[in-house]
C-alpha cells in the first residue's frame, strides 16, 4: 500500500454570482491527506491531478461539494428543546456536545417555535475555487491519524 500524500494548497471560493465567501491567501495554505475526507470530494479530485506550482479554476457541483439541499433537514421544534437560551433568526449552533453534532441555522421564529435548518449553508450551490497546489510530500503518520475518522 502507497502511503497518501499531504497536499499544501491555496484556495478562493467564490459563489456563482462571483462574491468571495473563503480564502486562504494571505495567510498559511490549507493542508490535506489524500482520500482522508477532510476537504470536499470534489476539490479533492482536482488537487490529486494537479502539479506543484499549478494553479487552475475548478467549479464543483452540489453532489460533489455540500449536497443537495434536503427539505427533511428543515424542521420546527418548541424553543424550549433548543441547547441554546437565546436565539434569533441567522443564529448557527451545534445541537448537541459531540464535535462531529450538526450544525443547524435559525430560519425563522414564529412564537413558541423556530424553524431550523440543518443543511449546510453551501449546500445545493456549485463552489467557484481557485486553487494553486503548492507542495505535494508523504503524509506523516500523525497527519494520517488525525485524517481518521474517530470511532
Amino acid at each position: 500500500m502507497t502511503t497518501p500524500r499531504y497536499l499544501l494548497f491555496h484556495y478562493t471560493l467564490r459563489d456563482a454570482q462571483g462574491r468571495m465567501l473563503d480564502t486562504s491567501r494571505g495567510a498559511e495554505p490549507m493542508g490535506c491527506v489524500e482520500g482522508g475526507g477532510m476537504i470536499i470530494d470534489g476539490l479533492e479530485s482536482e488537487l490529486r491531478m494537479m502539479q506543484p506550482g499549478e494553479s487552475r479554476q475548478v467549479v464543483v457541483p452540489p453532489e460533489r461539494g455540500y449536497g443537495r439541499r434536503e427539505a427533511a433537514l428543515v424542521q420546527k421544534l418548541p424553543r424550549a428543546q433548543l441547547p441554546v437560551d437565546a436565539v434569533k433568526v441567522g443564529d448557527q449552533f451545534q445541537t448537541g456536545p459531540d464535535r462531529h453534532a450538526p450544525v443547524v441555522t435559525v430560519m425563522a421564529i414564529e412564537g413558541d417555535e423556530v424553524l431550523l435548518d440543518a443543511n449546510h449553508p453551501l449546500a445545493g450551490q456549485p463552489l467557484h475555487f481557485d486553487v494553486e497546489l503548492v507542495a505535494v510530500r508523504p503524509a506523516t503518520p500523525e497527519e494520517r491519524r488525525m485524517s481518521q475518522p474517530a470511532g
